[in-house]
């Protein structure tokens, strides 16, 4: 098993920042109470989700509630539907249309409201949680999956005269609420990861970790908090002289860190309740995704994304973000399109041996893998390519987890 150094992080980008390497005990603690920031911020916004999700399920049983509900939705989706129709390039991306309408009649406006009024209330503060995370993180999962795919288009979702108003509008406005720096999406995952696929010189690599480990989780998540500020994939162009996505990372970092000390500026408290929290919270979420959707590489060949790239089936898989080995293999296909990309790859992804799961999102794998540490419940939900009995699902899982076979 691969054992973790984790001054391997903060050395890289003392090294390729130029740093003295007298600062890497700073700043290897410093990540390291990040970490541990990041998960304490992420408890309390759980709970409130998840508990305004069980709150919502027994007002869902309350008939006329729930038909009123549905009543609305529906005609939202209508309304939504046709404004898609003219304001969109591609009409099949209205859910992200959607979550764009959606945070920008609640989230946007509390934040606002909160400015103005300048006192912090908390009552605001949970009404924006709830705005940017939804009922069970719902929200936040369609954030992420609809900038997932906003970065990978070359003028974003928008239109014509739309296109000039609010092109990037998820990354470049809707993400700084998030805690998510500008270019981190079109620039560090389409330019960076998706170059190296998750290999050794990928900022967001597990490859060094045991994915079953709780310690280890906690120092990839200590480790990402540079990814999330922007300094690793900095770190990573500037050692690569590539000045073009350099430049690009910088002047994103630049504007996120403007916005973060003008709001503590303005008052620290409303500073740490709306926008250090997020950010921590971004950390915390988008450690786990980056943890579990490459967390079963081939030993044999670490690098080969057709292996180390995992592919979730779920009944929620918003705009087919569980489809992850599609998107590494044609990141340019449109989301849509993956189910059928899926199909037309599958002997390819047999002789690779990629992973598939079904009955599985990313934050239960990531339970079930590093928490819970179930490997039995991760055996029961693998699809494998041949007929396999349970103990062999077993001893595949702990080969590509890095682990010893009992």
């Amino acid at each position: 098993m691969e054992v973790y150094n984790p001054e391997l992080g903060a050395s890289s980008i003392t090294m390729s920042l130029g740093a003295k390497p007298k600062l890497l005990f700073l700043l290897q603690g410093f990540a390291v109470l990040m970490g541990l920031a990041s998960a304490v911020a992420a408890l309390p916004v759980a709970a409130l989700s998840f508990g305004c999700y069980s709150a919502a399920m027994l007002l869902g049983r309350v008939r006329p509630l729930r038909a009123a509900y549905e009543f609305l939705s529906r005609t939202y989706d209508r309304i939504l539907y046709r404004l898609g129709q003219r304001v969109l390039q591609d009409s099949r991306d209205t859910p992200a249309l959607r979550l764009m309408v959606s945070l920008s009649l609640t989230a946007v406006p509390i934040f606002v409201i909160q400015l103005v009024l300048g006192k912090p209330r908390l009552l605001l503060a949970i009404a924006f949680y709830l705005a940017l995370y939804g009922l069970k993180f719902q929200r936040f999962v369609r954030m992420f999956s609809a900038s997932h795919v906003e970065a990978h288009r070359r003028q974003g979702y928008f239109s014509g005269k739309c296109d000039k108003v609010f092109g990037r509008y998820l990354e470049f406005f809707l993400g700084y609420f998030y805690g998510n720096i500008p270019e981190l999406g079109r620039t560090a995952h389409v330019c960076l990861h998706h170059k190296e696929n998750s290999g050794h010189d990928d900022t967001r690599s597990t490859m060094g970790y045991d994915r079953t480990s709780r310690l280890d989780f906690l120092w990839y998540l200590s480790d990402n908090i540079w990814t999330v500020l922007g300094l690793a994939p900095y770190a990573y162009f500037k050692a690569r002289v590539d000045e073009k996505n350099r430049r690009r990372m910088f002047w994103g970092m630049a504007r996120y860190y403007a916005y973060f000390g003008a709001v503590f500026i303005y008052d620290w408290r409303i500073g740490t309740m709306f926008v250090l929290v997020p950010l921590l919270c971004m950390n915390f979420i988008n450690a786990i995704t980056a943890w579990v959707q490459h967390a079963f590489c081939d030993p044999e060949r670490p690098e080969d994304f057709f292996a180390n790239s995992v592919t979730v089936v779920d009944e929620v898989n918003f705009m087919n973000e569980g489809y992850h080995l599609c998107h590494h293999h044609r990141a340019g296909l449109h989301w849509t399109e993956m189910p059928v990309h899926f199909e037309r790859i599958r002997d390819r992804m047999r002789e690779a041996g990629s992973l598939v799961f079904r009955d599985l999102d990313f934050m239960g794998l990531f339970l079930e893998l590093t928490l819970l540490r179930r490997m039995d419940v991760l055996a029961e939900k693998l699809v494998p390519w041949e007929p396999m009995n349970h103990e062999q699902r077993l001893a595949l899982l702990a080969k590509r987890t890095s682990l010893r076979t009992p």
